[in-house]
């Protein structure tokens, strides 16, 4: 029998689990740097917050899920997890372009990691095909 589950999936996983936590913790710092130097209106940072702890809370079964999926060769946890990318996209669309302010460095962080996503979309969909065939 042949193996079929994705090496380059696997890696790519494993680096944005660790990147995620890296953005995670760079854009709660950037979070907390705009509401002491700007103007930040406290109905706005209850909301900015809560969609970036909901976005780690959502990480957490992404990445599980695509590891045991990619693993076990498995589709379904795989296509739970290419679901759970995305509302990940979401969540990250909003933290590019609606929350209330948007530096240079959460352009640039959001960017690598809606990368990533796509990435690893198109490899999740690619090893499902292979798992099903």
């Amino acid at each position: 029998s042949s193996q079929l589950s994705s090496l380059p999936l696997q890696i790519l996983l494993y680096v944005n689990g660790v990147y995620y936590i890296f953005y995670f913790l760079a854009t709660l710092a950037m979070i907390i740097y705009k509401s002491q130097v700007f103007s930040y209106p406290d109905d706005f940072l209850a909301p900015d917050l809560a969609v970036l702890f909901l976005m780690a809370i959502l990480e957490v079964p992404r990445l599980y899920l695509g590891f045991k999926g990619n693993l076990t060769e498995a589709e379904v946890p795989l296509g739970l997890s290419l679901g759970l990318t995305v509302g990940s996209v979401v969540l990250c669309v909003y933290l590019l372009l609606w929350q209330t302010y948007v530096l240079w460095a959460d352009v640039l962080l959001n960017a690598v990691l809606l990368s990533a996503y796509g990435l690893e979309s198109g490899l999740k969909v690619t090893a499902i095909a292979a798992f099903v065939s």
